[in-house]
């Protein structure tokens, strides 16, 4: 026996069979050597009445001082009654993080969530998500990993926020099913980063342009009925986007002024109809066999993609930087300017959380700001109260 150090590792050559050398001073703690001349650390020690072998790690790899410091910990677990090699083996069973994220997915996603909020987890996971950290095990992924990753997105403070937001849930949804401990979700206290505000809100004169537009536009015939009628009904409901574009005509019930969507992004929703939208939808040239109000290309479909033709309708109204989606937010501004409460805004959008329509409460000041002046208008004439020049 002798102390096993990196020179006494260095000069203990290969046999015709597997070569120990055990520590003197670390009971069980010893050189392996093969008869290839392979290097290896191990660990020789009893749980009960079975001896075990373990291997620390390949000379090179690791110095023989790291190998005894990871002797000493085994050998610590071991007078506790734990056989470190078990965990070993069971961390090698332990499912990695990107197995996990696959079941996620099919589980959780796209069992449970709508078809575009699915698609947009999964684009997330797959395109952010690298192979380091997919291979992981699920219980090693640490606070510090999911930091790490949403700093290295900080180009795309928006995308790196809705990974971070999905990644919680994941972690959530791994301790509901017991891959990891409960209240160990890495994602959380992870900062979000601040996101510069997207909401655009056309002004009655902007609007009033727009719709000069369509309306040159439909004479010309340079663009669908359809699209026209799409972006129309988009200004005039609120809707979202895919609300209007897959309304099936046995949807709208022009008798009430509503249509009746079945499903959205928030359940079942009605979308109320004020008269100006009525006509707009009772102008919608119907198609034999086509069951939607906005129809598409191919037989018996709806339009899939409004994008280009809006990119060229913006642009001809000299709005290049607004979004389809910003025509909702248009909406939800003229609301708020009319004085309607919040809750009453929410339920015309079909919000489902109060939150996300008060977003819009900073918009209230103008109303506020302009009944303030007609009360001061009246009240300045009193006696008194008048402010009269020098």
């Amino acid at each position: 026996m002798s102390k096993i150090t990196k020179r006494l590792v260095e000069c203990t050559n290969p046999e015709a069979k597997d070569v120990f050398v055990w520590d003197e001073e670390l009971a069980g703690y010893g050189l392996k050597v093969t008869p290839k001349g392979r290097k290896v650390f191990v660990l020789q020690y009893r749980i009960g009445r079975q001896s075990r072998r373990m291997t620390l790690g390949l000379f090179g790899h690791i110095t023989a001082d790291q190998a005894r410091s990871q002797a000493q910990a085994a050998l610590r677990k071991v007078s506790r009654g734990e056989d470190p090699m078990a965990e070993r083996e069971a961390k090698r069973e332990e499912q990695n993080t990107g197995e996990l994220l696959d079941q996620f997915l099919a589980q959780h996603a796209d069992a449970k969530l709508k078809g575009r909020s699915s698609e947009e987890y999964r684009r997330l996971v797959e395109k952010l998500i690298p192979n380091k950290l997919r291979r992981m095990p699920i219980t090693e992924v640490s606070r510090h990993n999911i930091a790490q990753l949403h700093n290295q997105l900080s180009a795309t403070p928006y995308q790196a926020n809705r990974l971070l937001a999905v990644l919680r849930k994941f972690f959530n949804w791994c301790e509901k099913n017991g891959f990891r401990g409960d209240l160990t979700n890495p994602a959380l206290h992870v900062e979000l980063f601040k996101e510069r505000k997207r909401e655009r809100f056309l002004s009655p004169a902007e609007l009033a342009h727009l719709g000069e537009v369509l309306t040159e536009v439909e004479r010309e015939g340079s663009a669908s009925p359809f699209v026209i009628a799409a972006i129309r009904l988009l200004i005039l409901t609120g809707a979202r986007l895919n609300e209007i574009l897959t309304v099936q005509w046995d949807w709208v019930d022009f008798e009430n002024s509503c249509v009746r969507l079945p499903d959205s992004k928030t359940g079942a929703k009605t979308i109320y109809l004020s008269p100006p939208a009525s006509q707009v939808l009772a102008s919608v040239p119907r198609l034999e066999g086509n069951p939607y109000v906005i129809c598409g290309q191919r037989v018996a479909s709806c339009l899939v993609n409004l994008q280009k033709p809006w990119s060229a309708i913006r642009q001809r109204a000299g709005l290049g930087n607004v979004r389809i989606h910003d025509l909702r937010h248009s909406f939800a501004s003229i609301a708020v300017a009319s004085g309607m409460s919040l809750p009453m805004i929410g339920k015309l959008l079909g919000h489902s959380q109060p939150q996300t329509t008060a977003r819009y409460a900073h918009l209230a000041d103008d109303p506020m700001k302009h009944a303030a002046g007609q009360i001061g208008k009246q009240i300045s004439i009193l006696p008194g109260l008048r402010v009269v020049s020098s």
